[in-house]
């Protein structure tokens, strides 16, 4: 009994190792800007934005030779982001995380090799309480929309290339936990994110 056990485990060890070789991964570091539309709700509430700067990690599995899966964290330095209530303006300074995974389809044209991606995103807005931020009711808010993005990959070695991509967050305009702040809107047409950066194959 204990070989048979031994030969299963044996086994599963193999195949595990097997596809641990053909499989294909790669971590990609990039800056990000992040730029949020104006938006007006129907009623007295406009809310503008000024652009944020961070970074965002990626992680990449390869299912095939063109399609992959990939996980994100992202996060922004600061930017403020203002709303304007009949008659009063208030300011949030904002510091944004976003937590995605993605569907990837990349096309290989020899060094080149566009791609395409969509899947689920979760986006923190977290107030930063000091001058910049002119009101004491702000919360930390998270929001759940979707990721698209469209970009490409420049092979520079077998293990490393440069990407560059535009990417969209689809999700709604934050309160911040505060009810005058309510645009009942999502962002339209989308929070723009153009990135860059390069990644590392293993």
């Amino acid at each position: 009994m204990k070989k048979i056990a031994f030969l299963v485990a044996l086994l599963a060890a193999c195949v595990a190792m097997g596809r641990a070789q053909e499989s294909r991964q790669d971590i990609s570091l990039s800056g990000i800007g992040l730029i949020e539309p104006f938006t007006a709700s129907s009623t007295t509430v406009q809310v503008n934005s000024t652009p944020a700067y961070g970074a965002l990690l990626s992680y990449r599995y390869m299912l095939s030779p063109t399609n992959a899966l990939e996980a994100n964290y992202g996060i922004t330095y600061q930017n403020s982001i203002g709303y304007y209530v009949n008659p009063n303006h208030y300011k949030v300074l904002t510091r944004t995380e976003e937590i995605s995974g993605a569907f990837v389809h990349s096309f290989v044209v020899k060094n080149w090799n566009p791609f395409i991606e969509a899947g689920p995103a979760g986006l923190i807005f977290l107030p930063i309480m000091n001058s910049g931020t002119t009101t004491l009711q702000a919360k930390q808010q998270t929001q759940i929309g979707g990721l698209f993005g469209a970009g490409f990959a420049y092979e520079i070695s077998p293990s490393f290339d440069i990407r560059a991509e535009y990417r969209g967050y689809v999700t709604k305009v934050p309160t911040f936990g505060d009810s005058q702040f309510a645009t009942n809107r999502w962002y339209h047409p989308w929070i723009s994110v153009p990135t860059v950066g390069i990644a590392y194959h293993f």
